[in-house]
């Protein structure tokens, strides 16, 4: 069965840090491209950083470019997203899904949604 999980959210400080994973089963990893989206409350989904699992080559949204990290564990099926320097506009819910090409317009076609984990940055 195919299905993607998100893991590891919470409630950080601002300037903390957390690891979110997105744990992949039931299709062949390899073949795709793993993007992180967000979506704050009253707010459109947004595309957050994406990788080709097989090449390892990575996007980034300018917003979170030089503070969130994305890499693949290849053996666990897993990607993460390690997210530092967090502010408070970085509260959402964040998920995980799947295309089957990395070049082009960086966040369309994509699709199997995970149901998302929450991370909330506040003082």
């Amino acid at each position: 069965q195919l299905q993607l999980v998100e893991s590891g959210g919470g409630l950080v400080h601002p300037g903390g840090s957390l690891r979110l994973s997105c744990a992949a089963s039931g299709f062949t990893f390899n073949y795709y491209t793993i993007g992180w989206f967000r979506q704050a409350p009253g707010k459109e989904r947004e595309g957050v950083s994406s990788i080709s699992i097989s090449e390892g080559t990575t996007y980034y949204a300018d917003s979170v470019k030089g503070r969130f990290t994305i890499s693949r564990d290849n053996a666990k099926n897993t990607v993460y997203l390690q997210m530092n320097s967090l502010k408070p506009e970085d509260t959402a819910v964040y998920y995980c899904a799947r295309r089957l090409y990395f070049k082009g317009p960086p966040w369309t076609d994509f699709g199997s949604w995970g149901p998302g984990t929450q991370v909330t940055v506040s003082s």
